[in-house]
């Protein structure tokens, strides 16, 4: 059980990183929903040379082959609920990062996964 939560860790961190870094990147980009054919190539070729978008990418991709990993020796039922973490650190670093803001209740709703996620994990070792 200890390298998964090790490993989940590692992989929550790099997930939450990466999903920072690139709602970081796309809202300095702007928005694309509204683009014509010449701004979505040209906002395709400005992600694709967009520092932040391009690590951004790459932790997530250090995410999902941490998950893999994971998927080859732990319960999914295990596993998963460990990816709840990242809401935690997702409402930690929007706030520091992104200058969001993180209501009251959903800073409860976050405590609540991770109630939920102790709960799941303790229940695996029975």
């Amino acid at each position: 059980m200890f390298k998964t939560f090790f490993i989940m860790l590692i992989a929550v961190i790099a997930g939450t990183i990466g999903d920072i870094l690139l709602a970081k990147g796309m809202k300095e980009m702007g928005d694309v929903s509204a683009m014509n054919l010449r701004g979505i190539l040209a906002a395709a070729y400005q992600a694709l040379t967009s520092p932040k978008l391009v690590i951004g990418t790459a932790m997530l991709a250090i995410f999902f082959f941490l998950w893999l990993a994971v998927l080859s020796w732990e319960d999914l039922s295990v596993a998963l609920p460990m990816q709840a973490l990242n809401y935690v650190l997702v409402a930690f670093l929007s706030q520091y990062f992104l200058g969001e803001t993180v209501s009251p209740l959903r800073w409860a709703g976050t405590i609540l996964v991770c109630v939920g996620v102790m709960m799941i994990t303790k229940s695996s070792g029975s």
